[in-house]
């Protein structure tokens, strides 16, 4: 009886090892992949360009924002 629990746990710790061994090395791959495809100012730069061009849209936007709080505020 002991044996088998014993044996139950080796095979547990290996497949355990193992299993940490190859999302070691994703990972590994993962962080290679995006450190060499992109760099903090270019993701900066991309996420502020549709921002930039939604509030060249002006009127459209600050009447959206108006009725939005208009309405939030006859409900509350």
């Amino acid at each position: 009886m002991a044996l088998e629990v014993i044996d139950i746990l080796n095979q547990g710790s290996i497949l355990h090892m193992i299993i940490m061994g190859a999302i070691f090395v994703l990972m590994a791959v993962m962080i290679s992949k995006i450190g060499n495809g992109v760099s903090a100012k270019s993701a900066v730069e991309r996420k502020a360009q549709p921002i930039a061009a939604s509030v060249k849209t002006g009127d459209a936007v600050t009447a959206a924002i108006t009725a939005a709080i208009s309405e939030y505020r006859k409900n509350n």
